[in-house]
């Protein structure tokens, strides 16, 4: 194989080799049958040449019998063979074979400069431009590729980087070396460094692949020198030199001294290198990889970790292997060899091992990879015994290093022998049957092992079934588009124990094999993690096979051997308690087979329902955080990490049942009562109520009764799960239960009415349910008359009483709002909320339903409450903020309006209550504004005159507003700051307004100041302003 410097190889006299063949020349009359020099090309093109519009044809014209050979010729054998094997061959058909060994497919080209080659159903095409393979083809579309010319097998030319704003023109030379359809070297002016080719390579390539008529060809040039005499030959070689004498002249010298020389090495072989002339026998045929590079990069990327955009880089390198070995082609081993090199070589394994810690998961993740690499590539049916051989001796020598990695340790070894777990007549046992449990189970899952032995065998049996599209040309659609594979049924060989089957049927009977497996859960996040993640992606593979009856024979088999394969199964009637689920599995078998089979598949999605984990530990009440429950189980598995996924997917499971099953009574009662026995987190069960309520509810049809009546109950058991414990969507929940009740009917809502103790707290039922169902909204909905309405409203009422009397803090206005249509209702809410002022309520709770009671037409009642809020309530001295002071000042202004006897009345509670002396002084300026009892209350009279703040019952509340204003003074004034001398100031004035009000005021304000400035003196600057504005 070449090492890529062909174009060097005249500056130094390096070793020969591999790619430049040696080629001797025997006499003339021997070897040159084709007659004298100039016959061989003919015409102004020299000696050999030609373009390769030979090769050209007419539309749909069949090939000749020279192209079918050569073809065949240029891509299986080496051209020294071809030497070797004819002493005879003429021009034409060395033209031929030399045209056909260019290789044919634009695919392989894209794979050897890419790491993808389309982009996914996501990828941006803004991403994939900046692709080799996309700016080769723009190249080539913009005419960039020039002096194109073949010689043998060497391919070079020039490919011209259009200038942009920033950069000029840049024209780089190209040359490639192929053989057998394969670019064995590449080089190019670039300087690329990377593991694939550049633009400029593909460029080239893809120049002589679309454009083969306008590529001059030559054969090799050994061929045109044997034409050539003595003096051709000396003019030609001094030609050359005087063109190139500065690089070429001391090569040229030393090689001229050597040939000169009898004794020189040079001279010890027959015949001379020619780069030209195609690769020889012994040479290994395969795709230019530059080794070094792969090296380097996968060292770079582990040394980052492995995270972020590395671990991206290392993936797409094992995509790139597995696109390899999926095109048979022999660099995806030495690809997987050279990584797997560098993975041995991270320092990182060393460390580890010295510290005795843990491989990190992501670096654990990639080995998984390279594992699962090596099982395909040992799995290989296209591979030859002598190279497995050399691989497992490969594979050997890796694994007896110390600091190999072991395969991950997170199985069951420590769990009893399968075979000797139960006696062999105990496993269908009607002891065992009826407890439900098991301790038979596998010891290590074939899903989510290191190795991924289910995922290699189904991709190696699939492989052997997909269709591939041969085409030379990539369209733009192949770049954008990711198309399923399609597969067709390949039988299997005639003599084998299944060969009534085909190896697609084989692989659906592996894949089913492997995901039926009853399996313990293995320790551990990641080891979880990848449990799930390759089920996944197993299943995701299982979803492109477009089955026929063939895959939907052997569909119904395993899935009946899987119910019936007692305690291997995890379909079967008894497993193991820390079994891995088959919730994500059944999913696909249940979608897969109803349209053929809909009691088998739903007898087997109900079967798979099951979460033995927490049925057999789950405790009464809510367990929408099952993970607490299960850690308190003595097992051997304390925590499973994924159990949230699980039970998500048991939930998809059952929602995809409930979905299939819309309109079928018995099926949805069944599927109801599996829901309710297995599902255990009140979260799901309510996004599975939702779901069913979606469905049955849909914009463009009529509702289905059955299913929504299904809703209802999971709604239902919702409320009475989490009823008890805190659930921060309970008021959705509560909301969602009522709409689907209306949904359902007038009898749904009278019945949740009637037992709302079950199912709500007192609090949800008057202020939503009870609310919600009497309201007009409700009314209209379900077109109710007179009777059903009535119906509600007393089932209201009675709701609200209920609620009353268990929770009057809560609920007794509500309870008064819901029974205001209803005297002797309402006036047993009133007396519920009475008899628990002297309790537990808060004066804010008394005073929202006084002034409920004030705007519904019952003043007296209101002052009864107000005065009861009053005895609760204590207002501090600096609390002159208190949200509490509009309620004091509303009752206040509530009871002067009612009369003097109601004003006499409450202003002892509120002396008693309020010791803020601008709140007293607010009250007191109010009550001396206008008249009392302008309420107009039947039966009373008002005076019509002011009251004086001399006589009861304002005395009383000017005197405790004057104390307050003293009390508060001295208390500001024990730890004021000059800072707030101004507002003390102001605080002082609004003293003054209040202590003029009595006739002796003035007296009695002087002689508070001079108290203050004997009492303070020492604050001189504060009592300085005193006296400038009191005297």
């Amino acid at each position: 194989m070449a090492d890529g410097g062909e174009q060097e190889e005249l500056l130094s006299p390096s070793p020969v080799s591999p790619a430049k063949r040696l080629c001797s020349w025997p006499s003339p009359q021997a070897h040159h049958p084709r007659g004298s020099p100039g016959a061989a090309g003919g015409g102004a093109g020299g000696v050999g040449s030609s373009c390769l519009v030979l090769g050209a044809r007419p539309h749909l014209q069949p090939e000749s019998l020279l192209d079918c050979a050569a073809k065949t010729v240029a891509e299986k054998w080496a051209y020294e063979r071809v030497e070797e094997r004819f002493e005879r061959i003429p021009e034409p058909v060395q033209r031929r074979i030399v045209y056909w060994s260019f290789p044919r497919n634009e695919r392989e080209i894209c794979m050897y400069s890419s790491f993808q080659y389309r982009g996914g159903p996501g990828a941006s095409a803004a991403g994939g431009a900046g692709l080799p393979f996309r700016r080769g083809i723009r190249l080539l579309d913009s005419g960039s590729v020039e002096n194109v010319l073949q010689v043998g097998f060497h391919l070079s030319g020039t490919v011209t980087e259009l200038a942009t704003a920033s950069e000029p023109a840049v024209t780089y030379k190209v040359a490639i070396s192929f053989d057998r359809c394969k670019i064995t070297s590449v080089t190019c002016g670039c300087g690329n460094k990377d593991i694939f080719y550049c633009a400029h390579v593909v460029a080239l390539s893809l120049y002589r692949i679309r454009k083969p008529d306008q590529v001059k060809l030559r054969l090799p040039i050994s061929e045109t020198l044997f034409q050539m005499n003595r003096d051709q030959l000396q003019k030609f070689i001094q030609y050359l030199i005087t063109a190139h004498h500065t690089e070429v002249l001391p090569t040229a010298q030393k090689l001229a001294d050597e040939i000169l020389s009898s004794n020189s090495e040079i001279n010890q072989v027959n015949g001379a290198p020619d780069p030209t002339a195609g690769a020889s026998i012994d040479d290994e045929n395969c795709w230019h990889l530059d080794e070094e590079q792969v090296k380097e990069q996968v060292k770079l990327f582990l040394s980052q970790g492995g995270y972020c955009g590395s671990g991206k880089q290392l993936s797409s390198m094992f995509a790139k292997v597995r696109e390899m070995l999926r095109m048979r082609d022999s660099n995806g081993a030495r690809m997987l060899t050279l990584i797997t090199e560098q993975f041995m070589a991270d320092p990182r394994l060393t460390l580890w091992r010295q510290q005795g810690t843990n491989m990190t998961d992501k670096c654990r993740q990639l080995w998984d990879e390279l594992g699962a690499l090596w099982v395909c590539i040992i799995l290989n049916p296209h591979c030859k015994l002598e190279e497995k051989s050399c691989w497992l001796q490969q594979l050997q020598k890796w694994s007896d290093l110390d600091v190999c990695p072991l395969e991950d340790g997170n199985y069951g070894h420590e769990l009893p022998n399968i075979t000797n777990a139960l006696p062999q007549n105990a496993i269908h046992s009607p002891e065992l049957l009826q407890r439900g449990t098991t301790t038979i189970t596998n010891l290590e899952g074939w899903v989510g092992h290191p190795l991924d032995p289910i995922g290699c065998l189904f991709l190696t049996l699939t492989e052997a079934c997909r269709l591939t599209k041969e085409f030379g040309a990539l369209l733009p659609s192949d770049m954008n588009e990711s198309r399923p594979p399609v597969y067709q049924h390949v039988p299997m060989a005639a003599g084998s124990p299944n060969s009534s089957e085909s190896y697609l049927s084989l692989a659906l009977e592996v894949a089913l094999m492997g995901l039926g497996q009853q399996r313990v859960m293995p320790e551990g996040l990641y080891a979880q993690d990848k449990v799930c993640r390759n089920e996944e992606q197993l299943l995701s593979q299982l979803q492109e096979l477009q089955l026929d009856d063939e895959l939907v024979q052997t569909l119904q088999k395993q899935c009946i051997l899987l119910l019936e394969g007692g305690p291997f199964s995890g379909l079967g009637e008894v497993i193991h308690r820390e079994s891995v689920p088959m919730h994500t599995f059944a999913k696909y078998l249940f979608s897969a087979l109803l349209p053929h089979d809909p009691d088998l598949s739903y007898k087997l999605a109900l079967r798979a329902m099951r979460l033995p984990v927490l049925e057999n530990s789950a405790s009464a009440g809510d367990t929408a955080h099952p993970h607490h429950t299960v850690s308190v189980v003595p097992s051997r598995y304390p925590r499973w990490f994924t159990l949230g996924h699980l039970e998500s997917q048991q939930c998809e499971l059952a929602s995809t049942m409930l979905t299939a099953a819309k309109g079928d009574t018995l099926r949805l009662r069944t599927i109801l009562e599996a829901i309710q026995k297995h599902i255990h987190s009140s979260s799901l069960i309510f996004k599975l109520a939702q779901d069913a309520f979606k469905i049955a509810t849909p914009t463009d049809s009529s509702t289905d009764s059955t299913l929504l009546n299904v809703a209802l109950e999971l709604g239902l058991q919702v409320m009475r799960m989490t009823l008890s414990t805190l659930n921060w969507r309970r008021r959705e929940m509560v909301r969602w239960l009522v709409t689907c009740a209306t949904e359902v009917g007038v009898r749904a809502l009278v019945s949740i009415l009637q037992s709302w103790y079950t199912l709500f707290t007192p609090t949800e039922a008057t202020s939503i349910v009870a609310a919600t169902a009497v309201s007009h909204t409700t009314i209209l909905r379900l077109s109710l008359d007179y009777p059903q309405r009535e119906e509600l409203a007393s089932c209201a009422r009675t709701l609200a009483l209920q609620c009353a009397m268990k929770d009057p803090q809560s609920c007794a206005l509500s309870a008064l709002t819901l029974c205001e249509k209803d005297h002797i209702a309402f006036e047993a809410a009133y007396q519920i909320a009475i008899d628990a002022a002297a309790g537990g309520m808060t004066h804010s709770q008394l005073f929202t339903i006084a002034r409920y009671m004030e705007l519904r037409g019952y003043p007296l009642r209101a002052f009864k409450l107000a005065s009861l809020a009053m005895s609760h309530l204590n207002l501090a001295y600096n609390q002159d903020t208190h949200p509490a002071i509009n309620d004091v000042l509303w009752a206040c202004a509530l009871s002067h309006s009612l009369g003097k006897n109601e004003l006499a009345a409450l202003i002892p509670l509120v002396v008693k209550s309020v010791h803020c002396a601008t709140v007293l002084s607010d009250i007191l300026r109010r009550c001396t504004v206008t008249a009392p009892g302008l309420a107009g209350i039947p039966g009373r009279r008002s005076s019509g005159k002011l009251m004086s703040t001399d006589k009861a019952p304002l005395r009383q509340l000017l005197d405790a507003t004057i104390n307050a204003y003293i009390n508060t003074t001295h208390s500001r004034l024990t730890h004021i700051s000059p800072r707030h001398y101004g507002e003390f100031i102001e605080f002082l004035s609004k003293a003054r307004e209040t202590f003029l009000l009595p006739q002796d005021g003035h007296l009695q304000f002087a002689q508070f100041i001079d108290n203050l400035k004997q009492i303070y003196k020492g604050k001189k600057k504060l009592m300085l302003l005193v006296r400038e504005r009191f005297g």
